[in-house]
């Protein structure tokens, strides 16, 4: 099983809370999140299918709602997100006739019924998850045979430059959250019985005049460190001082500070055999409301 370590474990109470006090500033600082989301979309475009139903998973402030509900126009789109005060933000997106559904919801434990959903798309929420193969899992327990996912992620080299950095001044607690290997996230697909995985990467890296800027990106987005091992107390100025210094040493030629991310993509098709059954009360489609 691909899990995180005890001390690197997700708290999905402070998760949901992060992302609740985002929802109002989000969208003024997603700029990397847009043009993953953007870039994902690209890649369907690619591929011929004509889904009656799409789930969007950990859907944020609804932009792949918005693409996916101009894209296929006749089928019934669902935005599901952790922080239910996201959810607002993605009804916005719909017009007086045609609304996205809404569900407040853990990815690992999806209330939605078995084979329910033709297509589902994920972009950079997959890297909360406690395990992937759970999430995969009851991904591929609600898509309907020869369905498809379609998702990004972020993996290991994300943030490298803010880890090392701490880990120059803190090496005894965690202050970013771990992700997992693109080799690990194909073994988790195939270990939920996805058919043709396909998982690629792209470096992408956002600057700053100073550490504070990308501090300040992270809380506004809510992507801030919420693994059980984190520091509980007040980092203090003399340490958040040293570590600044510390990322000193990534200044590029240009006079900027780089955050690295490592964009993982995937895609992958629901086997014809899928599990059925989940831990969870089920919600069959027709009943998610507009």
């Amino acid at each position: 099983m691909t899990k995180l370590l005890d001390d690197k474990q997700i708290d999905k109470q402070q998760l949901r809370s992060a992302f609740n006090r985002s929802a109002e500033r989000y969208d003024e600082v997603a700029v990397l999140q847009r043009e993953v989301a953007s870039r994902m979309l690209e890649r369907l475009e690619l591929v011929k299918i004509e889904p009656k139903t799409i789930l969007d998973l950990g859907t944020g402030t609804g932009q792949c709602v918005q693409w996916l509900m101009k894209r296929y126009r006749k089928a019934k789109v669902i935005g599901l997100d952790l922080a239910e005060a996201m959810l607002p933000r993605v009804r916005a997106h719909g017009s007086l006739l045609r609304k996205p559904g809404l569900v407040c919801g853990d990815i690992e434990r999806l209330p939605l019924a078995d084979k329910s959903v033709d297509l589902i798309v994920s972009s950079l929420a997959l890297q909360w998850m406690n395990s992937i193969d759970e999430a995969f899992a009851e991904i591929a327990r609600v898509l309907r045979p020869g369905g498809l996912l379609m998702f990004t992620t972020l993996g290991p080299d994300t943030l490298k430059e803010l880890r090392l950095s701490w880990e120059a001044v803190d090496n005894g607690s965690s202050h970013v959250n771990r992700f997992l290997d693109m080799h690990d996230v194909g073994d988790a697909l195939m270990q939920a019985g996805f058919d043709g995985p396909v998982v690629d990467i792209e470096h992408m890296v956002v600057t700053y005049d100073k550490v504070s800027g990308l501090m300040s990106d992270l809380k506004t987005l809510g992507a801030h460190n919420v693994t059980s091992g984190r520091s509980r107390g007040m980092t203090g100025k003399e340490r958040l001082k040293m570590m600044c210094e510390a990322y000193e040493q990534f200044r590029d030629s240009s006079g900027k500070l780089p955050a690295t991310y490592e964009v993982v993509y995937g895609h992958a098709w629901a086997a014809e055999a899928v599990p059925e059954g989940g831990s969870v009360v089920q919600i069959p489609i027709d009943q998610i409301k507009r």
